[in-house]
């Protein structure tokens, strides 16, 4: 058995997962900008960014109602969102190569389609039990 001596995780644990790996990779990506003016400020800008989406899910996943698991899930994609500009700004300066990001950014890009997708599941189900 493939999952022998794995306790049975949570919905979404996965996804946490994944996105506590991409917060990682963040912080080696950023330790890896230039200590040059825009190096740094994009550094801080990206660091929190890109470690945000993490807890906000786990905070979702943990929420009291249907409206603040909703919430708590659009922060974690906002801050995805921002966090595909930063990598994008660090290309187009060509602080870092393309190539090194290519990786994170294509991770973020996936992670962005799965909470956009898990929200517009969410609102409808909200949607759909506010009117029964």
């Amino acid at each position: 058995m493939q999952n022998e001596g794995r306790r049975l995780e949570r919905k979404g644990a996965d996804i946490e997962e994944r996105l506590l790996d991409f917060a990682v990779r963040v912080g080696k990506a950023v330790d890896a900008l230039p200590s040059t003016r825009l190096g740094r400020h994009i550094a801080r800008q990206l660091v929190r960014s890109g470690t945000s989406p993490a807890p906000n899910y786990a905070e979702a996943c943990a929420a009291e109602s249907k409206k603040d698991f909703i919430h708590k899930l659009a922060i974690a994609l906002k801050e995805l969102r921002e966090s595909s500009v930063w990598i994008r700004m660090i290309v187009k300066s060509e602080l870092i190569p393309e190539q090194r990001l290519e990786l994170l950014r294509d991770e973020c890009d996936q992670l962005c389609k799965i909470i956009a997708k898990s929200l517009v599941t969410a609102r409808g189900n909200r949607t759909r039990n506010d009117t029964t």
